[in-house]
């Protein structure tokens, strides 16, 4: 807060008064200057109490108005006069006449009170104000990081918009919004989305100009990309403002590090589990997984720091959501494998791949559910074109067809026609289901299917035989083999080769 004339005139240690110009007491001070120069404006800046014993005031009426008249416009606070010294206890009525004309205060500085003694209480002033705001500044820094452990984000935000009297937003590295303060989406949100989002994303601060006020923009984050941005605005974007700021940014850049690690670190626990699953092992735990179905995808790399890498992608490709958290990442060989919820175009593995340095191909296919994990991974391993992305269900009719089944509804078909094989498999420790997959893949060719098998035909015969009588049906029927060989093709089957039958 500025002292004002005013606040001179009535000091009570200082013997001050108020001859002329009294509509302007409330003027500013920025500073008290001693002067007795004829023309003193060169070397003011504004805000100035001019402190004179009138040496050079001018010799004529016209010359000592001109004289207040300059001061007045260079923005002075006002003229005070030691009265005593030189002027022989009045002020010239020329000077009282412009300064009531000007509204600029003309001051009588008396008794005992020394031009130092002026100058120190404006001095004084501002250091005891610069004390104040500067502990301002330390209490709302230390609010804010009380409350960021308290309340995280949205706390630090609340308490730098209410210690600035300003608003606050806070972007993520996509340009849209997490938190605001107040909760609204004003105009000028637009125009800071507008910024981050433009061609050039300068890190740092930048002020920009609002209709009158100002709107700090901060980068998030220390070193290597970009973590989100801070908007505040405020009428004003003085130094304590920026501090404030800064400090503001700091805390949520460090609470954003810490998200980034501790997601990073639980995609790392969970990629385990999600590698067993992929090879078709049991895992003995449910799996922490988007909602099927899924988009499976391949990238092709070695670099085990790839993992890290996509788990932070994966919020600029699905937003900071559940989906992005339950998204499952692991290294097999020399893929990392990644089990996306199934958004369908543009497929979210297509945008991973494209955030992903140094990861130029991958392949992906749909998967309905866990049933499905195993054979979908196999399926794109061997799948993965020499550049970009490929998804296999767009140039599989047959997979197009079985994706559009719903799971509970090949369940209960698959029941329906193959039960008994099934339960005569386990019963007896049968492959009946697997020898009719490759006799029906074979069109009915009980030689070429004997040969894949690596059994005799009359052996096949008798299997074939097993099976009709546990169907129910002949397999000479084109009916039958239809609804056999569907049931067997709703779900991926492993081969006794290690492979998979989609």
């Amino acid at each position: 807060m500025s002292i004002t004339v005013r606040d001179i005139t009535t000091a009570p240690h200082l013997e001050v008064g108020a001859s002329a110009g009294l509509a302007g007491l409330d003027r500013a001070v920025r500073w008290a200057h001693v002067t007795e120069l004829p023309d003193p404006v060169r070397w003011l800046r504004g805000g100035e109490l001019v402190l004179t014993v009138g040496l050079g005031l001018g010799q004529g009426e016209e010359e000592r108005r001109a004289y207040v008249r300059r001061l007045c416009e260079a923005g002075c606070a006002g003229l005070a006069f030691a009265i005593d010294v030189w002027l022989g206890g009045t002020i010239p009525p020329e000077i009282l006449d412009e300064g009531d004309r000007l509204g600029f205060p003309v001051l009588r500085v008396e008794g005992e009170t020394s031009f130092i003694a002026v100058v120190e209480t404006v001095a004084d002033h501002y250091a005891a104000e610069r004390t104040r705001e500067q502990g301002r500044v330390l209490a709302a820094q230390d609010a804010m990081a009380r409350a960021a452990l308290r309340s995280g984000p949205a706390g630090v935000m609340r308490e730098l918009a209410s210690a600035t009297s300003g608003a606050c937003l806070l972007l993520d590295r996509n340009g849209m919004t997490s938190r605001a303060v107040p909760e609204s989406e004003p105009v000028w949100h637009s125009l800071v989305r507008a910024e981050v989002l433009g061609a050039a994303r300068t890190p740092g601060m930048r002020v920009l100009a609002d209709e009158g006020a100002a709107i700090l923009l901060q980068t998030l984050g220390t070193t290597g990309r970009t973590l989100g941005w801070l908007a505040l605005r405020c009428e004003e974007s003085s130094p304590n403002v920026r501090v404030l700021a800064n400090h503001a940014a700091s805390l949520l850049a460090v609470d954003l590090l810490h998200s980034r690690d501790a997601r990073r670190s639980l995609f790392g626990e969970r990629a385990p589990l999600l590698r067993a699953a992929a090879l078709g092992r049991p895992v003995g735990v449910p799996l922490t997984l988007p909602t099927p179905p899924w988009e499976v995808v391949c990238f092709r790399t070695a670099d085990p720091g790839t993992l890290d890498a996509a788990a932070d992608a994966l919020v600029d490709v699905l937003g900071d959501t559940g989906a992005a958290g339950d998204s499952g990442l692991c290294h097999m060989g020399e893929v990392l494998v990644a089990v996306l919820p199934d958004t369908g175009r543009p497929y979210a593995g297509e945008r991973l791949l494209a955030l992903l340095d140094g990861v130029s191909a991958a392949g992906a296919c749909r998967a309905r559910g866990p049933g499905e994990l195993a054979s979908a991974v196999a399926r794109v391993r061997g799948a993965i074109p020499a550049q970009g992305h490929r998804h296999m269900d767009e140039a599989d009719a047959w997979a197009l067809l079985r994706s559009s089944v719903p799971e509970s509804g090949s369940r209960a078909f698959t029941d329906a026609v193959l039960g008994g094989i099934v339960e005569h498999d386990a019963r007896n420790g049968t492959d009946l289901a697997h020898t009719l997959r490759h006799y029906l893949d074979n069109s009915a060719h009980v030689e070429e299917t004997a040969r894949e098998l690596g059994v005799h035909r009359n052996t096949l015969r008798a299997r074939l035989r097993t099976a009709e009588r546990v169907l129910g049906h002949d397999l000479r029927d084109p009916r039958a083999r239809l609804e056999v060989w569907t049931a067997l093709s709703l779900n991926p089957m492993r081969c006794a080769d290690g492979g998979w039958h989609d």
